[in-house]
Parts: structure tokens; sequence; C-alpha cells
């Protein structure tokens, strides 16, 4: 099923193959965008702390940007994803307002707030309320290109934010780091694209193991917790079915005890363990004894690690591989993997009122 070129295409009118497959080339036109920002004059003494609020696709390149950079950045960054940000933005605040189509209530409510509190603002949107409340304010704004559905932006959600940081001088240069990423991703294209039968292509199996059960995602709280969160977005949203993340070392405190009452359904889960070559020692051994624990329970357990040399490059692989995955689980679905009605209809109802 997987092999036929006629039936993936039929499925996928929209074409969210063709978006997948060419985000490498998004992520290098993304860098083009980020050159061209000039920020105001922040120093970098003046930003105590860096918040991001957005919402679903255009919230989670900001996720991955905050555990890429957990290891360097030396001042707080938050993810907000809420009406609300936290009460200690003010003047001393960076607030990275990301909204694809400039049209999301949280976000636009997160916005009046970092204005309200004299926040240094920065907008990346396609269009909509945000970009004209943010002209209308005087607040610096980025433009993304419009059609894309905002999970299949992630090259704008993601980039744009990393290479504010940079301007601000907040983190050192990340253009080499881009630029390998970019090479890693282009070469996996040949292993994940539809032309590779399934008997050689790692997605296409994935997905054949993940068809008609419950993935179950884990990963480590350092560098891969936001590749983990992607995962279960993008099969939650292309493949149209339920998936689960939690992260290590936490989970072993509390969720692991409950895979102790599994029988009746413990034949449609399957635990995915992304894995880091830099994981913490600790964080390894949790590894190899979480999966011991659950394959004694009966339950299969996937192990997949990224590839690439620095670490950007293999968060990024990651982030490919579940994406393709999610394409080919929509396929064996038999669903078209672009529609989200069910959002569509929640945000339609909440505007009755």
């Amino acid at each position: 099923m997987l092999d036929d070129a006629g039936l993936l295409k039929k499925l996928d009118p929209a074409g969210m193959y063709n978006l997948i497959y060419n985000f490498p080339s998004q992520m290098k036109t993304a860098m083009a965008f980020g050159k061209s920002i000039i920020l105001p004059d922040w120093r970098p003494r003046d930003i105590r702390n860096v918040v991001l609020a957005g919402m679903g696709g255009s919230a989670i390149g900001g996720d991955l940007v905050r555990s890429y950079l957990s290891g360097e950045l030396k001042i707080p960054f938050l993810i907000s994803r809420n009406y609300t940000l936290p009460n200690f933005v003010g003047p001393a605040s960076l607030v990275i307002v990301s909204s694809y189509s400039g049209n999301t209530e949280e976000t636009l409510s997160a916005y009046a707030q970092a204005k309200d509190r004299k926040a240094k603002i920065i907008c990346l949107c396609s269009g909509g309320k945000l970009l004209q409340q943010a002209g209308q304010d005087g607040f610096l704004w980025v433009k993304i290109p419009e059609g894309y559905p905002p999970r299949a932006a992630l090259g704008y959600s993601f980039v744009l934010p990393l290479m504010v940081l940079v301007l601000a001088k907040l983190v050192s240069d990340k253009q080499n780091q881009l630029e390998e990423t970019i090479k890693t991703l282009t070469n996996g294209l040949g292993f994940h694209k539809t032309e590779k039968k399934t008997s050689e292509n790692a997605a296409k199996q994935l997905a054949l193991k993940l068809h008609k059960r419950l993935p179950i995602i884990y990963a480590a709280e350092n560098h891969l917790d936001a590749v983990a969160t992607r995962w279960k977005g993008q099969i939650c949203e292309n493949s149209k079915m339920l998936a689960f993340a939690n992260f290590f070392p936490e989970f072993n405190h509390n969720e692991l005890v409950g895979w102790k009452r599994i029988d009746e359904y413990k034949e449609k889960l399957v635990v995915i363990m992304l894995e880091d070559k830099d994981d913490h020692a600790r964080i390894k051994r949790r590894i190899q004894i979480t999966k011991g624990i659950v394959e004694r329970l009966g339950v299969e357990v996937i192990q997949k690690e990224g590839v690439g040399e620095g670490l950007l490059s293999r968060i990024f692989s990651l982030v490919q591989l579940g994406d393709f995955t999610s394409f080919y689980l929509a396929v064996l679905n038999q669903i078209n993997p672009t529609p989200v009605e069910v959002i569509d209809f929640l945000k339609n109802e909440l505007a009755k009122e």
C-alpha cells in the first residue's frame, strides 16, 4: 500500500507530502528571512527572560529552540501556550509572539498583555489581526509566507525565533549548525521519500508498526522533549489518531506505575523511545531499565536515535522521521493528512460567543 504512488497522491490532494519533503528548502528560505531582521537597539543585559507566546504549530518551533538551547542560553526561556502571560513578564522581557495565521485568539490575548506590560516584542505571522495590530502599535514584525498549515511551517517557526536570539546576542551564531542540519535533512530525503520501497524505508516501516496501535513516545527532558511533542502532534493531526508523549526522568516517578494494569489493551500499545548520543548517562540507564520493564509486559519498544554530527542535526533528523511516519500513517488510515476539521469546528463554535 505504501509503495502505491497513485494511492498516495489520491489521499493527499492538498500536498502534505510535498510540504514535508520540501522542509529542508523551507529551512533555508527561513534563514534568508532571518538575516533580513533588524532588531531595535536591545542590549543583552536589558533582557532578563524570553517568552514565546503561541499555540500548536506556531509554538512547537519555539519549543524546539528552547530545547536545543537549553545548554547554552543563560536566561530563562518559556513557551506560553495560553491567553495569559506569566506575571514576571515586563520591560525586561523579550516576547516573541508567534501565530502563523495571525488570528489565534490565545496569542492575540498574550500580545495585548505583552504590550500593556511594555515588554520588548517581535511578532511572527503570515498576516491577520496580529500583523495589523503590530503595524499599528509600531512593533517589529516578520511576515511569513502564506498558504501553509501551521504545523507545516516549522522551518519558519523554528529558524526565525532562533535567529532573533542570535541577533539579540543572547546565543552564539548558528549559521554553520543550520547549514549542517539542512544538509543532513536533504540527505535524509533519500531514505524517507515515497519512491523508496517499504523494505528500505524506515518511515514506512515505522508507520506499519504504529498502524492500528496507540503510540506512546518517550524521550529525555533535555534536547528531545520537544521532538517527542512534535511526534505526538504530527501523529494526531496528520494521521488522525491518538498518540501520547512523556519525558525521562519525570515519568519514571509516576506514569511508569500505570503500566501495571494493561492486560485488556496491551496488544494495542507500542512505545517509541527517542534517544540522543549525548543523553545523560543516568538517562541512558533509565531508558535501558524502562525498556526491559515494558517489554516484559509484552509491549513492543522501538528505539530511534538522531543522526548527524551536531545536536541540531540530530534533533531535526528525528523530527523528519516523525513527520514522514505521520504521513505514511495517514495513508495506512486511508485519510487525507491535511484537514483538521474538528479544530476548525471548535474555532467556529468559539467565534459564536
